[in-house]
């Protein structure tokens, strides 16, 4: 989950984003600032991976503001002057928006730093890319409800499809984040995505999955069930 806060001297750009935000199920908007100054107060007591900033704004401009921030935290830049733009690109900021961006475009940029959030060292990453009869496929992990195991196959069962592989499930094991966990010898089942524990399956979104003996006690542990 991607951490940030908004800073942006007009209300009505701030709720742009808040209500853009809400749509996107991986990132987290903690906070939102009118204050420029208010807005870095707050992220020296609570770092966030993520700043939407606006450039033209009174008392110190968005681009004298990025050059305060930590070289951690990164920064999507908000304004409707495109002439900003060069300048934004020069501080290495991970994107550019420029107002009135669509709910797509504001995707777009989350999207590129849940991209960036997954390269960093000690993260798990977002996605892999599995090979099918009809080419290489995007698994994102947080659609992924599990996988089974089916002789030489492996199906990457996700919330609106299927995608079927020629693999085996300790391949898919050494690939997949550690919340993905085995509850049968065929099946590893997204542990963010449970939301329902039974002694012999889980219930994730609509779907179950079984539970064997040989895993019950772990998966008990891992949910203090």
């Amino acid at each position: 989950m991607l951490t940030a806060i908004a800073i942006d001297d007009e209300s009505f750009a701030l709720e742009v984003i808040k209500s853009h935000a809400s749509k996107v199920p991986f990132i987290e908007v903690k906070e939102y600032f009118t204050n420029a100054i208010e807005g870095l107060e707050y992220l020296k007591a609570n770092p966030v991976q993520l700043v939407f900033l606006d450039i033209n704004m009174p008392d110190i401009s968005g681009i004298d503001l990025a050059e305060l921030l930590p070289t951690e935290t990164q920064v999507i830049f908000t304004t409707a002057y495109s002439d900003f733009a060069v300048k934004g690109f020069e501080l290495d900021a991970l994107d550019y928006l420029l107002k009135p961006f669509s709910f797509s475009r504001f995707l777009k940029a989350c999207q590129k730093a849940q991209d960036w959030l997954s390269l960093q060292p000690g993260n798990d990453p977002a996605y892999i890319f599995v090979r099918t009869t009809d080419g290489s496929v995007r698994v994102d992990f947080q659609d992924l409800l599990y996988c089974e195991s089916q002789a030489n196959y492996v199906n990457f069962q996700l919330t609106d499809q299927k995608v079927v592989s020629r693999m085996t499930l300790a391949q898919v094991e050494q690939e997949l984040p550690s919340y993905f966990i085995r509850t049968h010898r065929s099946f590893l089942a997204n542990a963010q995505l449970v939301n329902r524990i039974e002694r012999h399956q889980l219930h994730l979104k609509g779907h179950t999955v079984p539970v064997s003996s040989t895993y019950l006690d772990g998966i008990q542990e891992k949910f203090k069930a």
